[in-house]
Parts: C-alpha cells; sequence; structure tokens
C-alpha cells in the first residue's frame, strides 16, 4: 500500500492529530521526545529513501489539538494517540522510532499492541526513569563543563538547564530549551554553524511537561516479555545516561539489537547522520523480510 505524500489530520478522541507522510518504503512511524518539543528536529531525510516516514506532531505541540487538562499528558495518552495513527493508515503492521521521551511512548505502545509493530527502534531512551535516572542526567549536566574545558559556552549549560525546568509558559520553555541545546551533542560547537538554524527555530510548548503519571515510567518487568524485533540506538555522550540505559534495555529485551555511536550524545541522527541512517535501514529491511514471510504463509 502506497501511502499519501503530505500532512495529514485525524482526530482521536475528539482532539486533532497530525501527522505527516513522505518517502517510500516499508512504514515507520516516528515519535519525537520532548514532551512538548516540535517534531521538526527530527526529520529524517536521508530515511526516507529506506522506509516511508510518518512523523507525528504530538498531542500538544505545532497544529495538533490540545487536552482540556494537561496532566493528561501522559504516556498512555500518547500511545492511544498512536494507535489512533496506526489504525488510520490501515496497514497490517509498521515501525515505530521513538526518541527519548518518544521511545517511552513506543515501549508502551509496543508491549500493548505487539501484533501491529513490525520493529521498534528505541533511540536515546531508557526503560525506567525515576530518581535514579534523574540523579544521573543531572550529574552529567553538573558536569558538563568539565567535559568540555575547552568550551568557554559550556560553563553556561549548568544554570541553562535549571531555568529550562523553571520554565513557566511557551516562550521561556522555548527559550531555556534553545540555549540548553549544546548539552544534547557530544561537542555541539565542532558544527555550531551547520547546527545554529535547527538552534533558532527550535519551538516548544509547556503544557506537555505537566502531565501526571500515576508513578515514574518504569517497563523493566514487562520488557522480557517483548516479542517485536528492538533496535537500540544510544550515543556515548548523552547526559541522560550515555549508554547505561540503553545497555540496560537490551539486556531486558530478549533478541534486541544495540547500536553504539561512539562520537554522538543524545542526537544521533544529526552527529552521526550516516551510521544511524545504516543501522535503522539494515533493521527495517531484514524486519520487513521476516513480515513479508510470515505474511506469505
Amino acid at each position: 500500500m502506497t501511502l499519501v505524500q503530505g500532512t495529514h489530520e485525524i482526530t482521536v478522541d475528539g482532539v486533532r492529530q497530525v501527522f505527516h507522510v513522505a518517502g517510500a518504503g516499508p512504514v515507520c512511524l516516528v515519535h519525537s521526545g520532548g514532551p512538548g518539543i516540535e517534531w521538526r528536529y527530527l526529520r529524517l531525510p536521508a530515511l526516507e529513501e529506506h522506509l516511508t516516514m510518518v512523523y507525528l506532531e504530538p498531542i500538544g505541540t505545532g497544529s495538533s489539538g490540545r487536552l482540556d487538562d494537561p496532566r493528561d499528558y501522559r504516556i498512555d495518552t500518547y500511545a492511544r494517540f498512536v494507535h489512533g495513527v496506526v489504525e488510520h493508515l490501515d496497514v497490517p503492521s509498521v515501525f515505530l522510532l521513538g526518541h527519548s521521551h518518544g521511545g517511552f511512548v513506543v515501549q508502551r505502545y509496543a508491549l500493548d499492541h505487539p501484533g501491529r509493530v513490525a520493529g521498534a527502534i528505541l533511540y536515546s531512551t531508557s526503560p525506567v526513569t525515576g530518581e535514579e535516572f534523574w540523579n544521573d542526567a543531572m550529574a552529567r549536566i553538573a558536569a558538563f563543563p568539565e567535559r568540555l574545558p575547552h568550551r568557554p559556552a559550556a560553563a553556561e549549560i549548568p544554570a541553562a538547564f535549571q531555568r529550562a525546568l523553571a520554565a513557566q509558559d511557551d516562550e521561556a520553555y522555548t527559550t531555556s530549551l534553545r540555549e540548553i541545546l549544546p548539552a544534547y551533542f557530544a561537542d555541539y560547537w565542532t558544527r555550531e554553524q551547520d547546527l545554529e538554524p535547527l538552534r533558532a527555530a527550535l519551538r516548544a510548548w509547556i503544557d506537555p511537561m505537566r502531565g501526571e503519571e500515576p508513578a515514574p515510567f518504569d517497563v523493566r518487568g514487562e520488557l522480557r516479555s517483548l516479542v517485536v524485533p528492538v533496535l537500540i540506538i544510544s550515543g556515548v555522550h548523552d547526559f541522560f545516561g550515555g549508554t547505561r540505559w540503553a545497555r540496560l534495555a537490551q539486556e531486558l529485551i530478549p533478541g534486541s539489537r544495540l547500536a553504539v555511536l561512539e562520537e554522538s550524545g543524545h542526537m544521533g541522527h544529526l552527529e552521526q547522520p550516516e551510521e544511524f541512517t545504516r543501522v535503522i535501514a539494515g533493521f527495517a529491511v531484514a524486519g520487513a523480510d521476516v513480515s513479508a514471510g510470515r505474511t506469505a504463509r
């Protein structure tokens, strides 16, 4: 089945869900991170040469609708909207690519709807959050200037991160995220000229940050039963634990594969784009062949 390229809109539970279709090949639905960050930073033109990419504008961001109660921006809510799009696409199964917070959503969806998932790509994410996860991340942010002592601007990142955590409106949140963006890279300043347009265009909305989960995200007890193919991608310099949480996920998920990006932080698709594209394209092609074999039988 060929999906119509361009921008589409459906309604899930009475709320507008916008998504964009580009490329050709097996279908891969993409859920960006944040929560609350505009999807465009995760546009993947190189992968569009191998896959039909379906980019969600997560609810609460961009042109998609808003929830009446910000407390409802929970992982299970996002997963429900993913399911609405998957059902609308009307294909037997899809690949899912979730970055950061989007990786939480993909794990939840794959666990709840394994029959609709050809493969899950868990990119710069974790099977668990909670106190240990955040303490680790904050320690790495505090140490960021020490990791890059030759970059004077790195010294500004810890204070900027605290401003981001304290943001109370869309403008302050967007401004703070632009300030801390270098922390998401192994060394932002080596490619500052190329990355500055992305930084200037970055947009974010604060309400999705106000979602109230009943408990910290933790699917460690469920992942051993996950039956879909899984590719895990992690950058060595990711301030969210480096490869610690990715390796934990690999240990838990039967048959999963881990691709470590040695020269990347949280944004490997921008830091090592050729390797990023190669590992995902290979994973998807292999998964599509397996899926086609099952269908043929």
